[in-house]
């Protein structure tokens, strides 16, 4: 009754922030640890990346953020999650987020924030630790 295959990822850009090396950077690090890895691309609404999430049967969602919308970006594709009886996808993020914004994104129900100066491998163990086991 298990899962198998790899961990599904959906790698994004919510809002209207357009600096994605990073976010390519992190996917392209997941692709290589033998995930899968749906990019969405820049300029995403929250909508859009819960839908991308459920229709790819993603395990999380990872949410690069450099725009100062954390607070509001992030609980808005919780909500939507929730909304869609998918709260089973993990949420997981990173970029330009203030250490006094971790704390609460994290009881409103964000996995992990991976802020500058994270490693790909501390990210990829992360993912590996505590997102579905890949069969």
């Amino acid at each position: 009754m298990g899962v198998t295959g790899p961990i599904r990822v959906v790698v994004a850009k919510p809002g209207l922030d357009g600096h994605d090396r990073g976010a390519k950077v992190i996917a392209r690090a997941l692709r290589d640890a033998g995930m899968e890895v749906i990019y969405t691309g820049l300029h995403q609404t929250p909508e859009q990346i819960v839908d991308t999430a459920i229709q790819e049967d993603a395990d999380a969602i990872g949410l690069s953020i450099l725009s100062g919308a954390h607070n509001t970006l992030f609980v808005k594709v919780l909500e939507l999650l929730k909304d869609r009886d998918a709260e089973d996808i993990k949420v997981f993020g990173g970029g330009i987020i203030p250490e006094a914004d971790i704390a609460p994104l994290k009881e409103k129900g964000v996995a992990e924030i991976f802020t500058p100066g994270a490693t790909t491998a501390s990210i990829v163990d992360w993912v590996n630790a505590n997102v579905r086991v890949a069969a």
